[in-house]
């Protein structure tokens, strides 16, 4: 619950200190620019919202890790919901409109989340979590996302170490595989994800592993 709180507060505010011309620059998702992105992550915290208020009785049908599948081929961009958040962002015309808009529902998240009994179960996309695991999944989202949010973006913090700490275990637990111990965790779930090729060092420490990758999470 703290993790995500952390994450989520850190990415809230490289969101807000950025520059109206920092959103047509291309972020680290496939086919998206940052502004793409900003509009995803609004989206990411109304659904926070409605399924934090979304209470189920039955028992969970997943956990934090199992909450994401591993999928077989990288992303385009050119998938349908993908092209649909291009259109929704550019709809805002000023960015100053999108980081507004995403500060306010953000925000509530942020105190939906703070509020939640970590026990209580809720329902989601078909599936029943705990309230606490299914807060626990997007500490990975946001980490991954604020990565890709400063692709482009030099100078700008990275999220916090405790964050991709975390996040990389995840995906190591998700993937069931362990990235080497001199991977920082940064570029482990940067080439983890396929988010960049690793190096020709790299590959050499990845070993067999290499060859496994990327873990497209979906």
């Amino acid at each position: 619950m703290d993790l995500f709180a952390h994450s989520w507060s850190a990415l809230r505010a490289t969101i807000a200190e950025l520059h109206d011309e920092d959103f047509a620059l291309p972020s680290g998702c496939t086919g998206w620019l940052v502004r793409d992105l900003v509009c995803h992550l609004l989206i990411g915290a109304q659904d926070v919202l409605i399924t934090l208020v979304t209470p189920a009785a039955a028992e969970p049908t997943r956990t934090a890790l199992s909450y994401w599948d591993i999928g077989a081929t990288t992303p385009t961009g050119d998938d349908p919901l993908d092209a649909l958040i291009v259109r929704l962002a550019a709809a805002y015309q000023a960015p100053q409109l999108l980081k507004l808009h995403f500060d306010d529902v953000a925000s509530a998240a942020g105190r939906a989340a703070e509020l939640a009994d970590p026990d209580r179960r809720v329902a989601t996309r078909g599936e029943i979590l705990t309230t606490a695991d299914y807060l626990d999944a997007y500490v990975l989202e946001w980490t991954l996302h604020h990565l890709d949010l400063i692709a482009q973006l030099p100078g700008e913090p990275e999220p916090p170490a405790a964050s991709l700490a975390h996040a990389r275990h995840m995906l190591e637990q998700i993937a069931g595989a362990t990235f080497p111990s001199t991977l920082p965790d940064r570029d482990a779930l940067l080439i983890g994800t396929g988010r960049r090729a690793p190096s020709a060092t790299e590959r050499d420490e990845l070993g067999a592993l290499a060859d496994k990758l990327p873990f497209v999470l979906g």
